[in-house]
């Protein structure tokens, strides 16, 4: 790599179905020269040596060992996702690669959507919503009466990593909201 030059990436391609998102592209080309898998196999004799990363996304591309061959200057793998189970760890360390991701990236998300999920379950909102869309000559929506308050329901969860942890955060402020509004 000459002074000046941004370090190559490869990526499997830009937009589309299957491609890193164009925002995300647009990021990465500020520190990074992104070389397309299409361009790589264009022209692999050039492209090989310059290439010091592959980026990722959504499990693409394969990082098998013919690739791993294919690139002698290769540093690291980004991974853009939590989980690495799509790639083999100990071919990858083999050719002195290392792996990078992103393990909490999505942790309170996933939370905040685990805590709905299981509001909208106790409720039936969705059924709700539905005969809501369908209109009065659906029928009566008469389902909500039959269970009763939630302040009167215990459910229990596994408390076990950061998703978790986030997901009873999320219980335990909503208790103390609805408990502060009841107060008032």
């Amino acid at each position: 790599m000459a002074e000046g030059e941004l370090p190559a990436v490869l990526i499997l391609d830009i937009g589309g179905t299957h491609g890193v998102l164009e925002d995300l592209a647009a990021l990465l080309k500020k520190h990074f020269h992104l070389i397309t898998m299409k361009e790589f196999l264009g022209n692999k004799e050039e492209m090989r040596k310059k290439i010091q990363s592959v980026f990722v996304f959504e499990c693409r591309p394969t990082i098998d060992r013919e690739l791993l061959e294919s690139l002698p200057n290769l540093k690291v793998i980004a991974n853009s996702g939590v989980g690495v189970d799509h790639l083999d760890l100990k071919m990858i360390s083999s050719f002195g690669v290392k792996v990078t991701n992103t393990p909490h990236a999505v942790a309170d998300p996933t939370a905040d959507i685990g805590m709905a999920l299981m509001l909208a379950s106790a409720r039936r909102l969705v059924e709700g919503s539905v005969l809501n869309f369908l209109g009065p000559s659906f029928g009566t929506p008469h389902f909500c009466c039959e269970r009763d308050d939630l302040s009167e329901s215990i459910f229990g969860m596994l408390l076990q990593g950061k998703i978790f942890r986030g997901i009873y955060f999320s219980y335990v402020l909503l208790l103390f909201r609805a408990t502060v509004t009841r107060v008032r």
